[in-house]
């Protein structure tokens, strides 16, 4: 074999080489991080801070239903959990420009949001809540007209006070609104229900929680429009999760005395909610 033929072999010889290498490590690289994470084997997630018993953080550590939940669905995937502390008002754009692989708060299904990101099966249901300053005479959403009310940016309570054209006062985040009530600058804060009670119980009776009515949209895990694996996933942990008593289990120990729908089937709803451990 000619000196130019040889090296012509060992050239095509190295190219395929490198080939072939590339397309091994494309498939490894899919093997070891099947749900197009940020960091492979952990699942990066925004949340709130302030919004117990929901989400919040406690001794430095990121808990509530929502986000214990998910550590329970993350774990049957095998996946850790960071959690990053954010406003919610920017919450789903995060997720969508990929900031986050996952957004977990309490966030309710909507058409609109839709457009934005991907949402896991509904894994809770939720109720708007009324929360205003002791000594109010309001008692009822009906009485709202006319009102100083204020909602947190972006939220589906941010979405009631529009429909009913009452022009809300909105902030960015929950402390926020409940120091519009102490301040006497706010008559009205319309709430996620479970916050709402929880708040007004946590303030010695400087707030009350006057009323309720449940939000039929249900809630999810908010994931990224292009990543249908990772929704898949979250979705056949979130039926284990179910199944096995742990949502059961957090339900009692988050809203021990909240009643759950009879029709309220979490997850695909093909599954039966195991008895809490």
């Amino acid at each position: 074999m000619s000196v130019r033929r040889r090296a012509l072999v060992l050239a095509t010889s190295a190219a395929l080489a490198l080939s072939l290498a590339a397309c091994g490590g494309s498939n490894s690289s899919a093997e070891s991080n099947p749900y197009k994470l940020q960091q492979p084997g952990t699942l990066r997630v925004g949340t709130l801070t302030d919004a117990p018993p929901n989400v919040f953080l406690k001794d430095g550590k990121f808990t509530g239903f929502d986000n214990d939940l998910l550590t329970a669905v993350a774990a049957k995937l095998g996946l850790k959990v960071q959690f990053v502390g954010t406003e919610f008002s920017s919450l789903l754009a995060q997720v969508k420009t990929g900031k986050y692989d996952l957004g977990s708060s309490s966030i309710s299904i909507t058409e609109a949001r839709k457009k934005t990101v991907a949402f896991s099966n509904k894994y809770d249901f939720g109720f708007l809540g009324l929360d205003v300053p002791k000594g109010s005479p309001i008692t009822s959403f009906a009485q709202l007209s006319g009102k100083r009310v204020v909602v947190v940016q972006g939220t589906v309570q941010d979405d009631f006070a529009s429909r009913e054209n009452l022009n809300p006062v909105r902030v960015p985040d929950y402390n926020a609104a409940l120091n519009q009530l102490k301040a006497g600058t706010a008559d009205a804060w319309i709430t996620p229900a479970e916050i709402g009670e929880k708040t007004a119980t946590d303030s010695g009776g400087k707030v009350l929680a006057v009323a309720k009515q449940l939000d039929p949209g249900g809630t999810a895990f908010a994931v990224n429009q292009g990543n249908p694996a990772l929704r898949d996933g979250v979705n056949k942990a979130l039926d284990e999760v179910i199944k096995d008593g742990t949502w059961a289990k957090l339900q009692k120990q988050y809203y021990p005395s909240r009643e759950i729908p009879a029709d309220f089937k979490p997850g695909s709803g093909t599954v039966a909610i195991g008895a809490a451990k």
